[in-house]
């Protein structure tokens, strides 16, 4: 599941998928009615792949706790965000058993009930959509690797350049040195 273009947007009900960026701000398109809108560079967003769930000793990233969500509900509509409750601390038990029950609000519950909905009913949970995104990790990480590769090469020189003030400025640092020492002792 591609998580990273996929927002909310402080204000807005729903969720959106980042289209393209403007000078003055974004084209988003609603995931379900598949309306486009822009908003300006002033709003509140929130991309779903920045966003972690606390457990007792670490943050596991949404997309995990939406893969939770699918299997347990065979990749289907799970619990109302309307539930009470009761019910939707079960079900985050079921979805992540080591979930800080202190820093994990019952509205953030809600809201991961909301939104996963709202993205099943879009059609981004699919079995398919959990294994295309590892690929796509994969596949993101190989082509980062080699970009840093050819950065270093190209950074090579300039690294080389900016050794030579270095050793400027740490030569008239250790000539202050002894100024500072023989003040101390004087």
């Amino acid at each position: 599941m591609q998580l990273e273009k996929i927002i909310s947007i402080s204000g807005k009900p729903g969720l959106y998928k980042l289209i393209s960026q403007l000078k003055s701000g974004f084209i988003v398109e609603d995931v379900l009615t598949k309306k486009k809108a822009s908003i300006s560079n002033s709003s509140q967003v929130s991309l779903l792949d920045n966003i972690a769930m606390f457990t007792f000793d670490k943050e596991v990233p949404l997309f995990e706790v939406f893969e939770n969500v699918a299997k347990n509900n065979d990749f289907k509509e799970t619990i109302s965000h309307k539930s009470t409750d009761a019910e939707l601390r079960a079900f985050m038990l079921e979805s992540l058993p080591d979930y800080d029950t202190e820093r994990v609000y019952v509205s953030d519950i809600k809201k991961l009930a909301q939104w996963y909905n709202i993205l099943n009913k879009a059609g981004y949970i699919t079995p398919e959509s959990f294994v295309k995104a590892e690929e796509t990790t994969e596949e993101t990480s190989e082509k980062t690797e080699a970009t840093e590769k050819k950065e270093t090469k190209k950074a090579a020189p300039k690294a080389e350049k900016a050794a030579a003030p270095k050793v400027k400025a740490s030569t008239s640092a250790a000539k202050s040195a002894p100024k500072s020492t023989h003040r101390k002792q004087g």
